[in-house]
């Protein structure tokens, strides 16, 4: 998943770099694959707070009834927990770059919308 949104939003980047597009054609793509971005943002930030919790969990069993076997669990979820939160992490980053390639769509089709211009 990671490789398929850093390739996508730099293909976004190049077609904003164009001109002449039909923009309504590609806000209505962008959309799209923003939602199925957004929706595996979800799946992670869950499956990262559980893996987070069962952390705690295991951390707060080492605390009050340590074993060899219970400090290993918590090193084992540990080690999972690592790659879930970068991964996440890419997610997110990426999903709020894409609202921004969104917005510039917006502006390339209408010209410059009136919120942004506090910005």
């Amino acid at each position: 998943m990671e490789k398929r949104i850093l390739h996508y939003r730099r293909y976004i980047d190049e077609l904003l770099m164009r001109e002449g597009l039909n923009w309504e054609a590609v806000i209505r793509e962008h959309l799209i694959q923003v939602s199925f971005f957004q929706h595996e943002r979800l799946i992670h930030l869950i499956v990262t707070v559980t893996f987070a919790l069962l952390e705690v969990i295991v951390i707060g069993l080492c605390v009050t009834a340590f074993s060899p076997g219970v400090g290993l669990l918590a090193i084992a979820i540990l080690i999972l927990l690592v790659p879930y939160i970068r991964h996440y992490y890419i997610l997110e980053n990426e999903v709020q770059k894409m609202y921004r390639q969104y917005d510039q769509m917006v502006q390339k089709r209408d010209g410059t919308a009136a919120w942004q211009e506090g910005e």
